[in-house]
């Protein structure tokens, strides 16, 4: 028997993903097989899986939680933005398509069938499914042909819990609003309510709890502290990245547009002798900078535009004057670069666009998207790692010759004459605690933290933080039985 709950937010960001993963790892450590699952996730922060295909982060972060590789079943819908209005449409896994938003309203009806599909395939190994929603069910304009809230709810018969999140303020209107704007059908769907993010006294609350379950007849099922941790855990939104630390060894990261698989920041945020400072738009790249570090870009071309429109490149080329050391990840790689050909259209109109020319190397933009779990090698320490590709395009050019990193004995990643500017495909590859400490070391700068034995104790800590607060009895005895 197969059980499932779902966890849905009264608005955006209010913390579901990691409420899930704190119930993916408290129910695995009750010895139930646990799967998280979220039909339609939008996110540029995307894992590869064991079966090939790519999902968002925080489904490869619960399925960690739960102690099980993740696989494409989990997130069956991920949209990445390419723009303010169109995006790239991700099936079990693959592309399917790049849409306009407006056309994607008329394509969800038809994506389903997919969804169903995912799930079913849990259900065939897993005693529990905590399914995540996705934004919130009050966003009533989006109900037709809904996959994501209470269309998935309503199709697969799973009851919900909805969490609001008392940190932004007005989570009793959060709550209760929801409730008024829901139709009746969906508003029964709703079992039961917690509250996130709470600082402070909880016990100061209680009359918050009391008017919450008069205006909608959902009882409480507890009130979660902020999490101080949760920093350390891969971030999905791009609203949560932020500057961190206060190390001597300065990393600069122009935050572009179209940022994407931040999650190569994560283990050198947590570095004790390193400082990740965030520059959003109107800031220059700061002068005491020792590494400029560009990261991965779901739109290379747009975002490179809006690095020039920034004059982020006049700050970067004298960042390189005064000897600093520059780092590009995927699109950050393909940016520094002479020039991005892109001759069939695949990012915008069809041409070929000036790179920042810091690298003697040239991508063209293909419409095959290379996605693989991957072994590699330092080749200036020996020491091995391990990452994931998922990028378009190919680079190529003379300082290839010059690669820093091999994977499965080919060369990957470019670097300068001088060694201080570098580039690769690779991302992940600072996760590995072999060579984090190799590459810091030749920057003088020492590194004693065990990044998977960080994320794992901070994964123990959440699920023990959840079940402090929150009646996991009450949850699992609301979860529904469903079948293949």
């Amino acid at each position: 028997m197969t059980r499932a709950i779902m966890i849905q937010g009264a608005g955006s960001n209010v913390g579901k993903s990691m409420i899930v993963a704190g119930l993916c790892r408290a129910f695995a450590d009750r010895g139930l097989r646990v799967r998280p699952f979220k039909p339609q996730n939008m996110s540029n922060n995307a894992a590869v899986t064991v079966d090939g295909g790519e999902i968002g982060r925080a489904q490869a972060l619960q399925a960690l939680a739960a102690r099980v590789d993740a696989t494409v079943h989990m997130n069956p819908v991920l949209l990445k933005p390419e723009s303010d209005i169109g995006a790239q449409v991700i099936v079990q896994g693959h592309r399917l398509t790049t849409t306009a938003a407006a056309d994607f309203m008329g394509l969800r009806k038809g994506l389903l069938g997919s969804v169903l599909q995912s799930f079913h395939h849990l259900t065939g190994v897993a005693d529990l499914i905590v399914v995540e929603g996705a934004g919130s069910p009050a966003e009533v304009n989006l109900r037709p042909n809904d996959i994501a809230n209470m269309g998935f709810a309503e199709a697969v018969g799973v009851p919900v819990i909805l969490i609001g999140d008392i940190d932004r303020g007005g989570v009793i209107a959060q709550i209760v609003g929801t409730r008024a704007v829901l139709a009746p059908s969906d508003a029964a769907r709703i079992h039961g309510f917690a509250i996130n993010k709470f600082r402070g006294d909880p016990a100061l609350f209680t009359g918050g709890l009391t008017a919450i379950t008069g205006h909608t007849g959902w009882p409480s099922l507890g009130v979660l502290p902020w999490f101080e941790d949760a920093w350390r855990l891969p971030a999905e939104d791009v609203m949560d990245i932020a500057s961190r630390g206060d190390g001597a060894f300065r990393i600069a990261v122009p935050h572009l547009p179209r940022i994407a698989n931040f999650d190569d920041l994560d283990p050198l945020r947590a570095e004790p002798g390193v400082s990740v400072q965030m520059i959003g738009p109107g800031r220059p790249l700061p002068g005491d900078a020792d590494l400029v570090l560009i990261p991965g870009s779901k739109a290379t071309i747009s975002d490179l535009a809006r690095f020039r429109a920034e004059g982020w490149d006049i700050d970067l080329q004298a960042h390189v004057r005064r000897g600093g050391l520059v780092l590009g990840l995927c699109g950050g790689y393909q940016m520094l670069g002479r020039e991005i050909a892109d001759p069939e259209g695949i990012e915008g109109p069809p041409g070929t666009v000036a790179g920042l020319g810091l690298l003697d190397v040239t991508t063209v933009m293909r419409p095959a998207k290379r996605l693989a779990l991957s072994d590699a090698r330092h080749l200036a320490s020996g020491a091995a790692l391990s990452g994931y590709e998922i990028h378009l395009g190919e680079t190529a050019g003379p300082d290839c010759a010059r690669a820093w990193l091999e994977i499965g004995g080919r060369p990957e990643g470019a670097a300068s004459r001088d060694g201080r500017i570098m580039g690769c495909y690779l991302h992940g590859l600072f996760a590995s605690d072999t060579f984090r400490r190799a590459w810091l070391s030749e920057a003088g700068v020492a590194s004693g933290l065990s990044h998977d034995y960080e994320v794992e104790q901070t994964l123990d800590r959440l699920a023990a933080h959840v079940a402090a607060h929150l009646d996991l009895d009450a949850i699992l005895a609301l979860a529904a039985e469903v079948t293949a």
